[in-house]
């Protein structure tokens, strides 16, 4: 319902039946309002199921033991939890090749499990969201089983298949074409008994589905009925942009250098990806399925449902698309991605990318996103190994700080570091195996939560080996010891949240780039109307820096400090404020200005 219509209907009820119903009325509409708008500010923390919490000590991650764990969530000021796969899956790649949609794999649990998880989750008032992986399945699943038996089987244009070139009865020839798997190597597989190649943008073991059929379109319409029926909030969809690839099957082009020769990673030559990732056909297919999920905001399922999207995409403008229209609405929060690869701290390279968002995605909600289980963690891209904790606090105030929802990953909020396999004979991802020593895979960062400093990090009670082994700096990173240090990056992250959800100018406030040819420090203004605005400065350097604010067109006036870095001090005067190595200031004028 429309807020100003809403408002006509109560201020006539009110008349009929009194100012007390119009207070009843008048909260209630408010409660409706704010289901349906959760997500616009909302912080969201991505969970790694085989990683967080084991319950029954068989050394893997479950369900049980994220529930026992949701009063931390809770506590720490967590609006959703993001479930990385958890449905049934060989687990070649740990849970992204699924061979059931519709239930729950063993190894974490059970469908009971999953109730329970949902039901404590509600209390809280934590929404839990599914990743929906719509590329590609398992080579186990009973789709692909039924589609690789025989060309005339029905399920057999369930998946993408093409003959080879140059071949024969006793030759399979060659692959169609140059396409190449993400992981290394072609990305068609040949199959002996129906003799065709079938298409894999990921691991062999994860044939992609062909969504040009109509029938697999609606398989997933009822998958996401399925969980929505469950109660789930919404999605997170893996690997969004690649669903479609070129009919024509025309080669990819070669990335070159600066020197105009072809770039060369782990061996093999670099694509531009032009004919197998982003085809706007995916638009399509995303405008349907969110008709599909809209349905289900409605009395039976308060709230809105949210479509975030796994969107690695080149510039704003693309990113921008993956909103879809009025019309035709996509994603509600498409991932911001572009600052986690710039991967150093570069100022003006941050205040590019957040300037984009702020003025070329209109009324869309950005989401940003530093780190998740596929990317070394914030340590490794954006540390010096000396001054780590203070560069992830300035990391995280521009992921708080900012306009728009944001998504974190397990483990940043105590500082979790990268602790890649030191033999390859301890690697567990597949592709850390297939490019080693060049590349060590992603065991680094998904190593076990560290929620104590003894044995195992609390991750399990110590009576099985873990999946990867638990690093050994947990006697000093852990949750436990820095619940109770209010100079930790825990106490900074809990913080953070606290003030993105309480001050109006952090929960509403637009925002405004200050000192923009400050190559070292990155300042902003946060104003919502109505409320005083927020000053946030943070130095990217490992040197003090000194800003002046007034000469930014802030006039000189008092200010209240909100947060600040351990050892900083508040400012006597708007025209200094000082900030030490990798320091933030926070603070909040005790007056108005304009916009």
């Amino acid at each position: 319902m429309h807020w100003t219509r809403s408002l006509a209907i109560i201020a006539a009820a009110a008349i009929t039946l009194g100012t007390g119903t119009l207070k009843a009325a008048a909260q209630e509409s408010s409660s409706a309002t704010n289901e349906k708008n959760w997500w616009r500010n909302a912080v969201f923390y991505e969970i790694y199921p085989r990683s967080y919490a084991d319950a029954n000590n068989d050394g893997i991650g479950d369900l049980k033991g994220i529930t026992a764990h949701l009063d931390y969530l809770k506590d720490l000021g967590v609006d959703a939890i993001w479930l990385t796969p958890i449905y049934p899956s060989p687990q070649v790649d740990f849970g992204y090749d699924i061979s059931d949609y519709v239930a729950i794999d063993t190894q974490y649990g059970t469908m009971a499990d999953f109730d329970r998880l949902m039901a404590e989750a509600n209390k809280r008032h934590i929404r839990v969201l599914m990743d929906m992986v719509m590329n590609h399945t398992s080579d186990k699943h009973k789709w692909f089983l039924q589609s690789r038996s025989s060309k005339t089987n029905p399920y057999r244009d369930w998946y993408v298949w093409h003959d080879g070139k140059g071949e024969t009865a006793t030759d399979k020839g060659q692959p169609p074409n140059n396409w190449q798997s993400v992981f290394g190597g072609s990305a068609w597989e040949w199959d002996d008994k129906t003799r065709q190649y079938y298409y894999h943008k990921f691991y062999t073991q994860q044939p992609d589905l062909n969504w040009n059929n109509p029938k697999v379109r609606q398989a997933f319409k009822d998958v996401i009925a399925f969980w929505l029926k469950k109660g789930v909030a919404g999605f997170r969809f893996d690997a969004i942009t690649t669903l479609f690839e070129d009919p024509n099957l025309t080669d990819e082009g070669v990335v070159k250098d600066k020197n105009g020769n072809p770039e060369i990673r782990n061996g093999e030559p670099v694509l531009d990806n032009s004919k197998t990732d982003n085809l706007p056909e995916v638009h399509d297919v995303m405008a349907e399925m969110r008709a599909e999920s809209d349905k289900f905001s409605t009395e039976k399922y308060p709230g809105t449902r949210v479509f975030i999207g796994e969107t690695y995409l080149p510039n704003i403008a693309e990113l921008l698309k993956q909103y879809g229209t009025p019309e035709k609405p996509e994603f509600h929060l498409p991932m911001d991605t572009q600052i986690l690869l710039i991967n150093k701290m570069d100022a003006s390279a941050f205040r590019a990318k957040l300037e984009d968002a702020e003025s070329e995605l209109g009324s869309n909600v950005p989401l940003f996103v530093f780190d998740n289980h596929d990317n070394p963690r914030l340590d490794a891209r954006y540390g010096d190994g000396v001054h780590d904790t203070d560069i992830q606090r300035v990391i995280s105030t521009v992921l708080f700080a900012n306009k728009g929802a944001a998504l974190f990953y397990q483990g940043d909020e105590i500082g979790m570091k990268t602790t890649p396999p030191a033999r390859k004979e301890d690697v567990k991802d597949p592709v850390g195996l297939r490019f080693w020593p060049a590349y060590k895979g992603r065991d680094g960062e998904r190593t076990p939560m560290q929620w104590t400093s003894g044995p195992n990090a609390g991750f399990d009670s110590a009576s099985a080996k873990p999946w990867l082994p638990v690093p050994s700096n947990n006697s000093t990173i852990n949750v436990l010891a820095e619940k109770s240090d209010p100079k930790s990056l825990y106490s900074w992250y809990h913080s953070l949240i606290q003030l993105k959800k309480t001050n109006a100018a952090f929960a509403e406030g637009n925002d405004t780039m200050l000192d923009r040819n400050n190559k070292n420090v990155l300042s902003w203004k946060r104003q919502a109307a109505g409320a005083p605005p927020v000053i946030v400065c943070a130095n990217f350097s490992a040197e003090p820096q000194s800003v002046d604010l007034v000469s930014q067109g802030i006039p000189e006036g008092a200010i209240t400090t909100l947060l600040k870095t351990p050892g900083a001090s508040d400012p006597s005067t708007l025209k200094h404020i000082n900030l030490g190595p990798y320091g933030v200031y926070i603070g909040q004028l005790q007056f108005m200005i304009s916009h």
